[in-house]
């Protein structure tokens, strides 16, 4: 919020505060970054058996996203692939990742249902466009 931070200040060293800030932020967004409206869509498209095209229609919903969702995506995502790639320090595999952030980044409109079976589609859903991210977001 128009806030100043300065990233040399010693508070900001330790890495749990900032990746505890930046899943704070989207976990507090009134809408999620995969809109509710998006939610079961997803869903649907991580139980489809076909990998082709379940990868086309996934795909297909984070391109159908509104643009600063769309966008967003993309510049975490991209990050979040950085930070595998060192996952032999960092110990943030693919499925870490998507472990910390599926329910944070998509999540239903109301807590109904099977919140441990939402969870596993979740997960998976964040894990596979981290695994498709290049397909997904070509440049």
């Amino acid at each position: 919020a128009d806030e100043h931070l300065d990233l040399d200040d010693g508070r900001w060293e330790d890495i749990h505060v900032v990746t505890g800030a930046l899943k704070l932020f989207f976990r507090e967004l009134l809408e999620p970054l995969v809109p509710f409206s998006h939610f079961n869509k997803f869903i649907a498209a991580i139980k489809m058996q076909d990998p082709i095209r379940k990868g086309r229609c996934i795909r297909d919903l984070v391109f159908s996203l509104p643009p600063a969702h769309h966008d967003t995506m993309k510049v975490l995502f991209r990050h979040l692939c950085r930070v595998i790639e060192f996952k032999e320090e960092n110990r943030m595999s693919v499925q870490s990742i998507a472990i910390v952030f599926g329910p944070t980044l998509l999540r239903p409109a109301s807590e109904e249902g099977n919140m441990a079976m939402h969870m596993v589609f979740q997960n998976q859903v964040v894990e596979h466009i981290l695994n498709q991210y290049s397909y997904i977001f070509p440049d």
